[in-house]
């Protein structure tokens, strides 16, 4: 009887060591994709952060205004240049360009 109580508790105590050692195996394996997953978000933080601070450099009104004249060949809008249209009247004649631009 003895002998049986013994094989049954050691039965009991090697099921509950095993299962305490996967318990500490799913949480490491949950502890180290915990990690990847904060590095990840410290990683789209920082990229966010970039993101950010070229929208405000690539948003600025001098830049725009420079990549406007420059790329584009545009100019700025002047009186001598501006054509105001009437409601109901006839189609306006084409504008000439003025001879310093050509």
């Amino acid at each position: 009887m003895n002998g049986r109580l013994n094989f049954v508790v050691t039965t009991v105590l090697v099921l509950c060591a095993l299962s305490l050692v996967n318990a500490q195996y799913h949480a490491r394996s949950l502890f180290i994709e915990l990690e990847r997953a904060q590095a990840a978000a410290r990683q789209l933080d920082i990229e966010w952060a970039q993101l950010q601070l070229d929208q405000s450099t690539l948003g600025k009104h001098a830049r725009i205004e420079a990549g406007a004249r420059k790329d584009l060949n545009m100019m700025p809008v002047t009186p001598a240049r501006t054509q105001y249209l009437l409601a109901g009247a006839p189609v306006a004649i084409p504008a000439t360009i003025p001879a310093e631009t050509k």
